[in-house]
């Protein structure tokens, strides 16, 4: 959306619903017709900023989808005319048009094949995850046209200028362009190397929404939750890739204590002082089916499966007491294995801290620190200095909570550090 609707508008209120639940079909269907993704793209903003126009003004439509997609099919009509009258792909769709007999504006339902939309879908989730793109490019791209976030919401959801977002998503489109990436879903074979890239995607999306790394907030509850409905939608488009209801199963079951993670005033509640009757039981219920789901393949859990199967065990415990944390330390171990990086080797060491004490931790923390991984990340010190905290190496623990402190850019965890701090014998 490129502006913000209030609540006494209706029209504008449909506009920004409407744009939420079909864009990705609209703008799928538009790239399908036009065979140019960024011109897809373009033509089907112009077709909104159209309806946040007319609508209020003339009423909603009768098929809002429908008219959106008309009009953004018009635009691209007149963008191929401008361009060159000589242009094959402009006299292939007047040609159809005047043997049809028909009104270009008036046949959306040709675009919207039942059979195709969630091809439509699928392709665009690709496209917009697309390799030859940055990590930060395939996120704003994806939330842009798969979400149907604007550029303002992508902009406040990652702290970010809007012209800092207005330019990846223009150098996106270019850079597709430029790489000639065909509209179509990846063949079998290919999909199989590429679904990574797009549940990554969605998984950035989600850990930036659940932990924030800049700002005010500690949790971004409408990131998260359009990771989620990105995960959920993923789920159904490849029913065949155990790591879809994976992923979706990590996202229900950890946004499940967001109802507790926070107090009154937004200040962050850490696991152990969590009132647990607050968590989210639908969302549970939601993240086990779904990762049930991966383990009916009987292909071994992958890992965000595994990291699901860590909720999971969050989930069922009444108490940091009562948590299974052998199995904890178990599951990151087969985590490690398969999908190893420092931040597994440190959450593990805070899973066997809590089974086998801090002494039996820390020299997994010091070997991270020896190999001098995580650099600027606050999340070692903050590991480290607690786990001096309980082994009652005061001086020690000081110094890595200082260090935490400095390296944190979230105003909420910054205060839970100098808490921490302050709280030193």
């Amino acid at each position: 959306m490129t502006e913000r609707v209030t609540a006494a508008d209706p029209g504008r209120q449909a506009v920004e619903a409407v744009w939420r639940v079909e864009s990705s079909r609209i703008i799928g269907a538009l790239t399908r017709y036009t065979g140019d993704f960024a011109l897809a793209e373009d033509v089907a903003q112009e077709a909104l900023a159209e309806a946040l126009v007319s609508w209020p003004r003339d009423g909603i439509p009768d098929s809002p989808a429908g008219w959106l997609l008309s009009v953004g099919r018009r635009r691209a009509i007149d963008t191929f005319r401008r361009r060159s009258v000589r242009d094959e792909k402009y006299a292939v769709i007047a040609s159809d048009a005047a043997r049809s007999g028909q009104r270009t504006e008036a046949a959306p339902e040709e675009l919207f094949d039942p059979d195709r939309i969630d091809d439509d879908r699928l392709a665009l989730l690709f496209i917009a995850c697309h390799p030859v793109l940055s990590k930060e490019s395939q996120v704003a791209l994806t939330l842009r046209t798969v979400a149907g976030l604007g550029t303002e919401q992508i902009a406040r959801a990652f702290l970010v200028p809007v012209p800092t977002i207005q330019a990846r998503i223009t150098r996106a489109k270019k850079t597709l362009g430029a790489a000639g990436v065909p509209f179509g879903v990846p063949a079998a074979e290919d999909r199989a190397g590429r679904i990574g890239s797009v549940l990554n995607v969605i998984y950035l999306i989600f850990t930036e929404g659940s932990s924030a790394s800049v700002g005010e907030e500690w949790i971004r509850v409408d990131l998260a939750a359009e990771a989620i409905r990105l995960a959920r939608t993923l789920a159904q488009l490849v029913p065949e890739e155990p790591e879809a209801y994976g992923l979706l199963a990590l996202c229900e079951l950890t946004a499940a204590r967001f109802p507790a993670r926070t107090g009154p005033d937004g200040e962050p509640v850490l696991l152990a002082d969590q009132d647990r009757r607050r968590w989210d039981r639908s969302a549970i219920r939601r993240g086990t089916a779904a990762l049930a789901k991966e383990s009916s393949f009987r292909k071994g859990l992958g890992p965000y499966g595994l990291q699901a199967a860590i909720a999971a065990c969050h989930a069922v415990a009444v108490s940091v007491d009562d948590t299974d944390w052998d199995r904890i330390v178990v599951l990151y171990e087969a985590l490690g294995r398969i999908a190893p990086s420092p931040i597994v080797e440190l959450n593990r060491a805070v899973a066997v801290s809590m089974a086998h004490g801090p002494a039996a931790a820390l020299p997994i923390v010091d070997d991270l620190v020896a190999r001098d991984v995580l650099r600027g990340s606050q999340l070692l010190p903050s590991v480290r200095g607690e786990l001096l905290i309980k082994l009652g190496r005061t001086a020690e623990a000081r110094q890595e909570l200082e260090l935490a402190i400095r390296l944190t850019h979230n105003l909420r965890e910054r205060g839970v550090l100098e808490r921490k701090l302050a709280d030193l014998p």
